[in-house]
């Protein structure tokens, strides 16, 4: 099974981005497709119509994480079974922790979404909720990816060597930088501390940079307006033994429109 996973979408500039998929998806063979979605509107939150363009160009996941309450739409589509929110959220809120799909040869494969609590929010123990998450994923399907949404490299760092061969792969989102410590783990787990993101990377974290650097430079409030400056896609493609669950191989791919 060949997997993409697309880097923290990024409002309209990394939608747009996404025109590259199909032809990607044909060239390469990818069999399923993993976006994380939570910036897709606007660079904050998701809502239906964001939604609804995100799968029309074959995505078949949505993750999330810390901004996915950002909007009030969410409530509107937070069931659907294609959007994942972090797993370790109290029990009692929308929405769930993971999903499991089929892909395009009639596969089975798990998603599965986690939040760190180092600089982030206190949800319950991502490390925790992964044992008992993944005691009864493993049961349906042994291709199972993981986003974890970290800040903190060391907690993302543990997360792959917690799940190194209980799961396929471990992909870290949010900080939208992408790091250059993809591998396959020794016991078959796929892993790189953050995939990146999808939008104009000649920003800061895909906000327009002048707006932030004034507000480094003044300390005052600015307005958080989302860059489209040098679009990129940015993810991985992972290969993975259907029949083990165990990572192959992970590549990094940086794609510009026109290249």
């Amino acid at each position: 099974m060949r997997i993409l996973f697309i880097g923290d979408i990024v409002a309209s500039a990394g939608r747009r981005l996404l025109s590259l998929v199909p032809a990607l998806k044909e060239k390469e063979g990818i069999d399923l497709i993993i976006a994380n979605g939570e910036n897709a509107a606007g660079g904050f939150g998701l809502t239906r119509q964001v939604s609804d363009e995100i799968f029309e160009q074959g995505i078949d996941v949505l993750t999330m994480g810390n901004h996915m309450w950002d909007r009030k739409e969410i409530y509107q589509i937070i069931d659907d079974p294609r959007i994942v929110r972090p797993a370790n959220y109290p029990e009692g809120v929308p929405g769930h922790g993971w999903t499991i799909v089929q892909d395009r040869k009639g596969l089975s494969a798990a998603v599965v979404n986690f939040s760190g609590r180092v600089f982030m929010a206190d949800l319950d123990c991502p490390f925790h909720k992964a044992g008992s998450v993944l005691d009864e994923i493993a049961a349906q399907t042994k291709v199972i990816i993981v986003d974890f949404h970290g800040e903190a490299t060391s907690e993302k760092v543990a997360m792959g060597w917690y799940l190194d061969g209980r799961v396929t792969a471990v992909i870290g989102t949010h900080t939208h930088i992408p790091t250059s410590d993809e591998r396959v783990l020794p016991e078959g787990t796929a892993y790189i501390t953050d995939v990146g993101m999808t939008g104009g990377i000649d920003s800061v974290i895909g906000v327009k940079k002048e707006a932030i650097l004034k507000r480094f430079l003044t300390q005052m409030p600015v307005k958080m307006e989302s860059s489209s400056d040098n679009p990129v896609l940015q993810g991985v493609l992972i290969d993975a033994d259907e029949q083990t669950g165990r990572a192959i191989s992970i590549k990094r791919i940086a794609l510009k429109p026109g290249a």
